[in-house]
């Protein structure tokens, strides 16, 4: 019989489904109503409709392709507050239709400029979010309250605040969540779940140091104010972040899909500390059994651009501890994966020649040998039936498709998700204070350190932001 996994560090589900129903630091968050539909009653048995909020880069090449291949998704409807991107979102899913069909009007996809209206439809059962950072943890959020299933893109959120009241209210409204996290599912990276069951195997023995590499992003971006696009809502596209002039190198590119502006600049999210340290932290957390914690102690060293339009760190790193008593090693200098270091042996972990995407920064291609170990045999060791045995998910779409039909956990819950992207967002504050933290991960907050935990929020541009949402209120 396979050995039931128990998180022996930090806070595992059971303390956190207890912690998150007497509340979160006296504040708890309800909907005013929930759905039946979100309790099964009323959940799809064949088909799952689908409602496709931001048409960018990420929905274009991974999301939509990736969900739409499977006969139980139905996407009918995209939301974009760019009318240009909202067509061409209805067309690629028409067009998709069209062709797997063979019929040219198969499928009418509504379009909505705002997705709160999106939100209102009785129809859509679910959401795919593949926004902006900073739009990330509204969008999730007002759809849990309406009872729509979510898959978010990661990273989970743009300031620990927001992670923890999403998390608080997905799990309240018991909406099925998956955080795009897709080094967790055996496509298209197999090595990766390899790799954390070998780690919490004991096969490289006791583990003490873990070291991940990222790559920085370049200084740069045009900052001369220019015109707003007529088809772009930039009031709304800001949200709740501070009103800034528009420039085309702050916002997305106006005539293709290529890396926008935005992941570069600070007021949107944090850089590659949160964009690619989402799945890299998740993958160490995972094969470190702290998936549901964070590090104790923090410090970091980083540079950032003192001219140009973008802001977002450059070269870094960071060291973080964790109460496991294993030292965390983030940074460029690092190739580009996750090593595991324990007293018996190593092993590396990466996506192999795919290395950074095209668009992004740091060195081409990355390691050739995407799965190694300090000794051959440790990567064809076999996992007994009474050793620990990781979930198994094929696909990430897939997974949050099954999860949502079986109402089982998915293999990258929303608590998980905030937990990741939390000790990101750790180490960025690090990057920006020159001393070493003290982090309390039961309590989300800074021992000691106002400075440190004025930074755990950002103040909320009305009307925007999770706190303006109708539907909650305080108890």
């Amino acid at each position: 019989m396979k050995k039931e996994i128990k998180e022996k560090n930090g806070i595992n589900r059971r303390d956190y489904l207890k912690k998150a129903a007497l509340g979160v630091a006296g504040a708890v968050f309800m909907p005013t109503i929930v759905p039946s539909n979100v309790f099964g009653k009323d959940a799809p048995s064949n088909k799952i409709n689908i409602g496709q909020i931001g048409f960018g880069r990420i929905a274009q090449t991974h999301d939509l392709p990736e969900t739409l291949k499977y006969d139980v998704a139905r996407v009918m409807a995209v939301s974009d507050l760019d009318s240009n991107r909202k067509q061409q979102g209805k067309q690629f899913i028409e067009q998709w239709y069209a062709e797997k069909k063979g019929k040219k009007n198969y499928m009418d996809v509504k379009t909505y400029d705002d997705f709160r209206q999106m939100l209102k439809n009785p129809d859509i059962d679910a959401v795919i979010i593949s926004t902006p950072d900073h739009w990330h943890a509204q969008p999730a959020v007002e759809a849990a309250l309406a009872g729509k299933h979510i898959y978010l893109q990661k990273p989970a959120s743009l300031t620990i605040a927001e992670g923890r009241m999403m998390s608080d209210i997905v799990h309240r409204t018991g909406v099925t969540f998956q955080i795009g996290s897709q080094q967790r599912s055996i496509d298209p990276w197999p090595q990766f779940k390899r790799a954390c069951e070998l780690v919490r195997n004991g096969r490289i023995g006791k583990v003490h140091t873990v070291k991940i590499g990222l790559p920085g992003d370049p200084p740069g971006g045009n900052p001369q104010e220019m015109p707003v696009p007529k088809n772009l809502n930039y009031d709304m596209w800001l949200g709740s972040t501070p009103y800034v002039y528009y420039t085309l190198d702050r916002v997305h590119p106006q005539t293709d899909f290529s890396r926008p502006g935005w992941l570069r600049c600070e007021q949107f999210g944090a850089g590659m500390i949160t964009g690619w340290g989402a799945h890299h932290i998740d993958t160490a957390h995972w094969g470190m059994g702290t998936e549901y914690t964070g590090p104790i102690e923090v410090e970091a060293t980083a540079e950032f651009p003192t001219e140009g339009l973008w802001t977002v760190h450059g070269d870094f790193n960071v060291q973080a501890k964790y109460e496991n008593g294993v030292n965390m090693q983030i940074s460029g200098d690092n190739p580009n994966g996750v090593r595991f270091e324990g007293d018996e042996g190593w092993i590396f972990v990466s996506r192999g020649d795919v290395g950074v995407t095209a668009s992004d920064p740091g060195k081409e291609g990355g390691e050739s040998e995407a799965f190694k170990a300090s000794n051959p045999k440790i990567l064809s060791s076999k996992i007994g039936e009474d050793e620990i045995h990781l979930y198994e998910s094929p696909e990430q779409h897939g997974n949050w498709l099954d999860c949502i039909q079986s109402g089982k956990q998915t293999v990258a819950p929303v608590e998980v998700a905030h937990r990741s992207c939390s000790a990101c967002l750790v180490a960025h504050t690090a990057m920006k204070l020159p001393r070493k933290l003290y982090w309390d991960p039961m309590n989300e907050k800074f021992k000691n350190d106002d400075e440190a935990n004025s930074m755990l929020a950002r103040s909320q541009r009305y009307p925007w932001g999770i706190h303006n949402i109708k539907g909650l209120r305080e108890l």
